[in-house]
């Protein structure tokens, strides 16, 4: 778990100055985390078979930025309903 760990910080500080809340900065984070994982894995000599990178790409890749299409939906559904809403005349 820990050379996953690192490679999230990595990714994080990576994307210190831009919007790492969005699609795209999770897509970079889980692609950092992912990257930086297996090859502390490989110098650690922790297996990193293809089957284990897959899986690790598919969890990291719906936990990080399924998460974020969840939430920006979210938002997305929750401004056009205030829109919707009609406004209140004096």
């Amino acid at each position: 778990m820990w050379p996953f760990a690192a490679g999230m910080v990595v990714g994080w500080l990576v994307l210190a100055r831009r919007a790492v809340a969005s699609v795209r900065g999770g897509l970079l984070v889980c692609l950092a985390t992912v990257a930086v994982g297996m090859g502390l894995r490989v110098l650690s000599g922790q297996g990193t078979a293809p089957a284990f990178i897959a899986v690790s790409l598919g969890f990291l890749g719906t936990v990080m930025v399924g998460g974020r299409l969840l939430l920006g939906a979210g938002r997305l559904l929750l401004g056009a309903g205030r829109r919707l809403l009609p406004t209140r005349t004096r």
